[in-house]
């Protein structure tokens, strides 16, 4: 049994490149913990931390509550397996799972027995006299796991296993390396880029993005509600609609998002309405999922977009429909990040500013200011250095794209209608996610 933990860890390599930048992480003993993002985000740079493999430049990594900094990989009682198998061509299979054993000094007796109940576990007892270039793919990935398992390590850590393997065959190989290392209790830090191997294997997820983690919980929180703009884009098939919305509010009444030529009303009594009211005023982004919309009669009353069809994608089980409804999206490219002092001074600017603009409406305007200034009392309203839109995702230093919005639907299989059919959809609003200008979501108790 082991447990893993990154205490602010920092990798810069020679040429100047920040693989990992800061990094806290904490995996429990027994923990099947997946380390999910595109290529180059660091992930694996992570993983050979914790082997070994690579120092790094600031940080602790502690195993087991002990620094491993200095630590050899031999000492850490660890597991790997990489994503090339890594396999011994000149040995057979038996040789290859036993080859760790052999230089731990095991008897041949004890040795080909743990091989054997080793094999026999994987399905592959059959293969043991096969060399690995007469295996399948997924017959030498079981090879490459049990190379690993019968050591018995503390820790597994595996690099991208299924990367190489047929669809098919990634799916089935998912189940057996949840289930056995779950029947082993053996704590795994799995690195993948691929979001259905993460969601399905994993206890929690950690997300990241250019050697920056975004986000940590369990499936269903990185999923229901993610921490940053960037992991609500990248997780979910299809990809979550982020639309730009104007924010106006109604004090005790609602809260109007107006999204180009239409309007959806955050009743007041949403818990997170007084959150979404500090952006009176500015613009937000709106993130809705396709299960989060459910197509009505056009005709349909209350929190309803219209638009018409841009194309149809088939998947057989189901049919996407992208519509036209007037409105901008919100492409995620490069989000910035303020400093938590920054951050805090705009908060405190951007409610002064609602404060003094509820004084100035009239009796029948969108703020009515009574009890609003207590609200906030004790804010100073000072300006944040440098502008609060100035890496903002609606600045103009802001490095996102401007584009009409294309809704993702689910619809049935093969519906009856086809490109430019008027559709509308009802919206379920406590589904809606809210981010910010620098890409943080806007909720209130939400972890």
């Amino acid at each position: 049994m082991a447990t893993v933990a990154l205490k602010d860890v920092t990798k810069v390599f020679g040429d100047g490149t920040v693989a990992v930048d800061n990094v806290s992480l904490d995996v429990g003993d027994g923990e099947f913990m997946v380390l999910l993002g595109p290529s180059g985000c660091g992930k694996s740079t992570v993983l050979r931390m914790v082997a070994g493999l690579e120092d790094p430049t600031n940080g602790a990594i502690l195993l087991d509550g002990e620094l491993a900094n200095e630590l050899a990989p031999r000492d850490r009682r660890i597991a790997m397996v990489f994503q090339d198998f890594a396999l011994y061509p000149h040995m057979n299979v038996g040789d290859n799972i036993g080859f760790p054993l052999r230089l731990s000094g095991v008897e041949p007796d004890a040795r080909s027995e743990r091989v054997a109940d080793v094999a026999s576990a994987l399905g592959i007892g059959d293969v043991l006299a096969r060399r690995p270039g007469q295996l399948s793919g997924g017959q030498r990935q079981r090879v490459a796991m049990g190379r690993a398992i019968v050591r018995r390590p503390g820790l597994f850590l595996m690099d991208e296993p299924l990367s190489n393997l047929d669809s098919g065959l990634r799916a089935e190989l998912r189940a057996e390396i949840s289930g056995l290392t779950r029947e082993l209790g053996v704590t795994t830090l799995y690195v993948t880029h691929d979001q259905a191997e993460a969601l399905t294997m994993a206890d929690r997820v950690a997300i990241m993005r250019k050697g920056v983690l975004q986000d940590v919980g369990t499936p269903t929180q990185v999923y229901g509600r993610p921490a940053t703009l960037y992991v609500a884009a990248f997780l979910g098939a299809p990809r979550m609609n982020l639309l730009e919305a104007q924010v106006y509010v109604h004090l005790d009444r609602h809260i109007a998002l107006h999204m180009g030529e239409q309007t959806l009303y955050l009743p007041w009594n949403d818990i997170r309405a007084r959150a979404v009211a500090h952006y009176h005023g500015e613009r937000i982004v709106v993130g809705m999922r396709a299960e989060a919309l459910t197509p009505v009669p056009l005709d349909t009353e209350g929190d309803v977009l219209r638009g018409r069809i841009r194309y149809l994608e088939h998947h057989g089980h189901e049919s996407l429909a992208y519509l036209d409804i007037g409105a901008y999206a919100v492409t995620v490219d490069d989000i910035g990040g303020a400093p938590p002092e920054m951050a805090e001074a705009r908060g405190i600017r951007r409610l002064a500013n609602l404060v003094r603009r509820a004084a100035n409406r009239d009796a029948d305007g969108e703020l009515v200011g009574a009890g609003l200034s207590a609200r906030v009392n004790g804010f100073n309203g000072k300006p944040a250095p440098g502008g609060r839109n100035s890496q903002g995702i609606f600045s103009e230093a802001g490095r996102h794209h401007r584009r009409p919005a294309e809704l993702a639907v689910r619809l049935a299989p093969y519906p009856a209608i086809n490109n430019g059919h008027p559709l509308a959809v009802a919206v379920r609003m406590e589904a809606l996610h809210f981010f910010d200008d620098r890409g943080q979501r806007i909720d209130v108790g939400w972890r």
